[in-house]
């Protein structure tokens, strides 16, 4: 069962990282990063504790599919909010600079700070993000992207963490 879940959780990670398509494409990597995590998310809980280098794997693993699978989720999310039915005819927020780049080192953060046991550090984290960002915010329509960024960002790096934990305790 452990050797299944670190599997799950390197395709979870991989199929995140498929480029999106168009159409109903643009949705599968989303899809599939979420189906191979929940499926190694029920492995992890019914496994026992992994021990040596499997937890060590495990832990590598989970911190790799909070970071590479939440560049597939939100974006998703961000197409998710901007559907609406009362289309006001407003161009799109521009995306912040460095988004990429801050998502994958915020989920990274997360999911350590959760694997170390120490949620903390969460706080933390969003905290500096919040700083960071608060010139830019302040003076653009960009906090609503913001928001929505770092829910489903911190959300999918706790789900990744999640199975990591269960998987080594």
């Amino acid at each position: 069962m452990t050797v299944a879940t670190l599997v799950l959780l390197a395709l979870t990670a991989i199929a995140a990282t498929v480029p999106a398509g168009t159409g109903i494409r643009r949705w599968l990597p989303t899809a599939a990063a979420s189906s191979l995590l929940a499926a190694a998310a029920v492995l992890a809980t019914v496994a026992g504790p992994a021990y040596g280098l499997g937890h060590a794997i495990g832990v590598v693993l989970s911190v790799v599919a909070a970071a590479l699978g939440g560049t597939a989720m939100v974006p998703t999310v961000f197409r998710v909010a901007r559907r609406r039915s009362d289309s006001t005819g407003e161009d799109p927020v521009e995306p912040l600079r460095g988004g990429l780049t801050i998502g994958i080192l915020e989920r990274v953060a997360v999911a350590v700070s959760i694997l170390a046991g120490w949620p903390e550090g969460i706080a933390i984290v969003l905290a500096v993000k919040g700083l960071a960002r608060y010139p830019e915010l302040r003076e653009s329509h960009a906090s609503e992207q913001f928001i929505i960024g770092t829910f489903a960002s911190v959300l999918w790096a706790l789900a990744a963490a999640g199975v990591g934990t269960a998987l080594i305790s």
